[in-house]
């Protein structure tokens, strides 16, 4: 419920603030003081068209379904609506905010897809170049038929060639443990470690089918990250900082967390059998054998939107291109052809329920987004992309309507019904006060 604009400068704004107010809800507006991306003072301005947001979220908190919550949407013109309820930290008393930092694990991945179509757009990588003419490990893959009598692993050598396009699309063959019996059965057999520990020796991971033969949520956004890595001789810390954090004014998002920014973090919690939530302790290693590019990144909702709306506008946030248009417009197309995404069965229910975000509905992959194919029930379009992170916190981005949104907690497990049923309520509500303003 916030607009961002100095103090000093509100008689001189006043004009366009009610603009605003008329297309907004609890909305976010540059001021162009001083500095691009500096933080700014700011009032409180409520606009009623976004006031069943604010109701849901504040119930959210009221009844237990959250502790803290954040909420943001965006259109090509700039933010239509903030707002944040509850705590980040109980214990403290501290409040949730735009700028609390939060662990986004899965929301990870849209950074490191950016990273790699920049080096696409820069003709230093290929979409349908074999990933083994730069990681030699992934020129001979192994693939786990199953386990043996006594519980041994049976391997044989893939057939066909890892691209990279299979990695960008979740159709390499590598899997997650998180939604695979087959591969949390491997790590118990083997000791090979879970991609989460940041750890190298989780790249001996086999493959759970063929190259390109199917669709399968895993670990191949952590291989492309090594991609990046590779290419750029940069670590991604470095290369995200440089090359998207820095130009979109992200400067609460990263790997290595400061000891100021630890201290404004949300803390996790998870859902206990009565519905009532529990403080669990949580981080990322930070001290990392790699970075992950599938889901080692943290940051705040704020610096989140920054980035999904340069998606919106096509590449472009302030002033400054991240990407060309036609390589977003690709990003937001089919690249699995006839393939399906398909429903993640939960494998460790303590991290994630089974997840289908629309059942019913085809879905398609894109680079690297889920891509609902037809219009979805709280208001996105056909052709619209989205992903989540693993402590419930989701986002869509509407390409026909040009409209983006985001919503953040801390909680798991993953896709928990009553924050789905949250998040359904907020996309809807954001739709129809964008309506009536």
């Amino acid at each position: 419920m916030t607009v961002l604009l100095a103090r000093r400068d509100l008689l001189k704004k006043a004009s366009g603030l009610m603009a605003v107010a008329a297309v907004g809800g609890s909305t976010s507006l540059e001021t162009g003081a001083t500095g691009a991306h500096q933080q700014r003072d700011r009032v409180v301005v409520h606009n009623p068209a976004y006031a069943t947001i604010d109701r849901s979220l504040q119930q959210a908190v009221d009844n237990g379904t959250v502790v803290g919550v954040v909420a943001m949407g965006a259109t090509q013109r700039g933010l239509i609506y903030e707002g944040a309820f509850g705590h980040a930290n109980p214990q403290t008393g501290s409040a949730m905010t735009p700028d609390t930092v939060v662990w986004l694990l899965s929301m990870t991945k849209a950074f490191t897809a950016t990273a790699c179509m920049q080096l696409i757009e820069q003709g230093k990588l290929r979409l349908d170049q074999p990933a083994g003419d730069i990681l030699p490990e992934l020129k001979s893959p192994q693939v786990l038929e199953g386990f043996d009598a006594s519980g041994q692993p049976k391997l044989r050598p893939a057939r066909n060639t890892i691209t990279v396009r299979h990695l960008l699309t979740h159709t390499s063959g590598f899997t997650y443990s998180i939604w695979s019996q087959n591969i949390s059965q491997y790590e118990k057999v083997t000791g090979m470690l879970d991609i989460g520990y940041s750890m190298n020796g989780a790249f001996t991971a086999p493959l759970e089918f063929e190259p390109g033969e199917r669709w399968q949520y895993g670990i191949s956004m952590d291989w492309v990250g090594k991609l990046v890595e590779a290419v750029t001789d940069q670590s991604l810390e470095v290369y995200f900082r440089e090359r998207i954090f820095a130009p979109l004014g992200m400067s609460n998002s990263g790997f290595l967390i400061s000891s100021a920014q630890k201290r404004r973090m949300a803390t996790m919690h998870n859902r206990q059998a009565d519905g009532s939530l529990k403080p669990a302790p949580f981080g990322i290693n930070q001290r990392p054998e790699f970075f992950m590019g599938g889901g080692g990144a943290f940051g705040t909702p704020r610096d989140y939107m920054a980035f999904l709306q340069m998606l919106v506008n096509g590449g472009t946030y302030r002033g400054e291109r991240v990407l060309h248009a036609d390589t977003v417009a690709a990003m937001f197309q089919n690249h699995i052809a006839d393939l399906q995404v398909t429903e993640m069965k939960s494998a460790q229910p303590a991290w994630s329920n089974s997840f289908d975000q629309f059942p019913g509905m085809a879905h398609k992959w894109g680079l690297s987004f889920d891509i609902n194919m037809q219009p979805g029930p709280h208001g996105r379009s056909a052709g619209s992309i989205s992903w989540a992170g693993l402590p419930n916190s989701y986002f869509w981005v509407d390409p026909v309507r040009k409209v983006t949104g985001t919503l953040f907690t801390q909680i798991l497990p993953f896709y928990d019904p009553r924050v789905v049923d949250l998040y359904g309520r907020f996309e809807q509500g954001l739709y129809d006060g964008f309506q009536r303003a």
